[in-house]
C-alpha cells in the first residue's frame, strides 16, 4: 500500500502518520517526491481498509494498493517518479536515471594487468566514460577458463580511479568477497549467474552501495524485478537493472538475443534506472554500436561497453571487445542519437568533438 500526502504537508504531520501507521503493526518508508511526499507501506495490509487509513489524517490525499509481486521496486510504490541514484566517484556525482543524462560504463572484461587497465581506463575516459568496468572475480562457464586475479585485481582497479578518477563497477561472486570489494567499487555488480542468488542479494541488500544487478540469461522480467525487490527489501534502494542478453534457440549468429523490448516493459513497470549491455548482449564487437545506439533511441539510462587495447589477446571475452580506437569513434555516434533524445553530457560532447 501507499499512502500520497497532500502537496504542502507539513513534516510532523507526515512524522505523525508514520508514527501512526507504525503502531498498527506496519512499516512506514518515506518516499519524497518532487511535488509529494509518498509514504510506502510495508506488511500485512490485505485486510486493511484504505478508507480506515484515510481517516488517520486530514492531510492524506489518497491510499492505494499496490497489485504487483515486486512492492518496493514497482513504478507505483513511488507515485510514478522516477528514481534517481547518485553514486560519488572522484570526478564528482554521477546520476543513474530516466530523467539524467546517458551514462557511459566502459572497460575490459577482466583486469590483466596494471598497465592494461590504467591504459583503458585513460583512453575509456577521454573518449566520454565515466565508470571503468573491470573483473577482478569472473564467473566462467568452464572451471578452466581464467577466473580473474581476485584481490589483487582490485588494487589495480583502485590504481586505475586514482589516476584517472573514474567510478568503478566490479562484480561480486562471494559474499565472503564483500568488504574488500565494497573499499574499491563505487557500484558493485551482481552478474547474470547470481541474479537469482537470494543470500548474496540480502547481503548487498544490507549495506548502502549501489547495485547493478544484470538479468539472468533465461530470467523472465518478473524474475529480475523479484530479484531487485530482494535488495530493496534488505534496506538498499540504490539498484540500477543491467539488461545483457537473454538465451533464445538461436546463438548461430549472437551469443545471446539483446531485448531491447525490456527499456519500454521496465519503464512501465518500475521506478529504477534502466542500462544496456550490448557488448554480452551481442557477444559480437561489430554488432555493438547499431545496438548500443538502438538502446539510446529505446530509452536506456546507461551503457555498459567492453573496451580492450588488444581484443585478440585478452583473457576473457576479446571477440566482443572494442579496442580503443573505436570505441572512441563509437561515443561520436552516439552523440548523434543522444542528442536527439536529450540524453547526452557537456561531458560526452567535449570528449567527441
Amino acid at each position: 500500500m501507499i499512502v500520497i500526502m497532500k502537496i504542502g504537508s507539513p513534516e510532523p504531520e507526515i512524522s505523525r502518520v508514520s508514527e501512526e501507521l507504525e503502531s498498527w503493526g506496519l512499516t512506514p518508508e518515506k518516499i519524497v517526491g518532487k511535488h509529494k511526499v509518498v509514504i510506502g507501506l510495508v506488511g500485512d495490509t490485505v485486510d486493511l481498509d484504505p478508507l480506515q487509513i484515510q481517516e488517520v489524517s486530514p492531510w492524506i490525499e489518497q491510499v492505494l494498493r499496490v497489485e504487483k509481486q515486486f512492492k518496493r521496486v514497482s513504478r507505483e510504490y513511488r507515485h510514478g517518479e522516477a528514481s534517481d541514484i547518485v553514486v560519488q566517484t572522484p570526478n564528482g556525482p554521477v546520476h543513474f536515471g530516466e530523467h539524467q543524462p546517458l551514462v557511459i560504463v566502459a572497460g575490459p572484461c577482466s583486469v590483466e594487468n596494471e598497465e592494461m587497465i590504467t591504459e583503458t581506463a585513460r583512453r575509456v575516459k577521454a573518449a566520454g566514460a565515466q565508470f571503468l568496468r573491470g573483473g577482478a572475480y569472473k564467473p566462467r562457464t568452464s572451471p578452466y577458463a581464467f577466473q580473474g586475479h581476485g584481490e589483487s585485481a582490485l588494487g589495480l582497479l583502485a590504481a586505475a580511479r586514482e589516476a584517472t578518477g573514474l567510478g568503478i563497477i566490479t562484480e561480486l561472486m562471494d559474499a565472503a568477497d564483500l568488504e574488500p570489494l565494497a573499499d574499491v567499487a563505487d557500484v558493485i555488480q551482481i552478474g547474470a549467474r547470481n541474479m537469482q542468488n537470494f543470500s548474496l542479494l540480502k547481503k548487498v541488500g544490507a549495506q548502502d552501495k549501489p547495485i547493478l544487478l544484470k538479468r539472468g540469461m533465461s530470467a523472465t522480467i518478473e524474475e529480475w524485478l523479484m530479484a531487485a525487490e530482494y535488495i530493496l527489501a534488505a534496506g538498499n534502494s540504490n539498484v540500477i537493472l543491467c539488461e545483457r542478453g537473454i538465451r533464445t534457440f538461436d546463438n548461430k549468429y549472437a551469443r545471446n538475443t539483446l531485448d531491447l523490448s525490456a527499456i519500454p516493459v521496465l519503464r512501465s513497470l518500475t521506478h529504477l534506472p534502466i542500462m544496456i549491455d550490448p557488448s554480452h548482449g551481442t557477444g559480437k564487437a561489430e554488432y555493438v554500436p547499431s545496438m548500443a545506439m538502438a538502446s539510446i533511441a529505446a530509452g536506456t539510462d546507461s551503457l555498459m561497453i567492453e573496451v580492450h587495447p588488444n581484443p585478440a589477446k585478452a583473457l576473457s571475452d576479446g571477440p566482443q571487445s572494442l579496442t580503443p580506437d573505436r570505441f572512441d569513434s563509437l561515443v561520436k555516434e552516439l552523440s548523434v542519437v543522444g542528442k536527439a533524445m536529450n540524453r547526452w553530457l557537456l561531458e560526452h560532447a567535449m570528449a567527441a568533438v
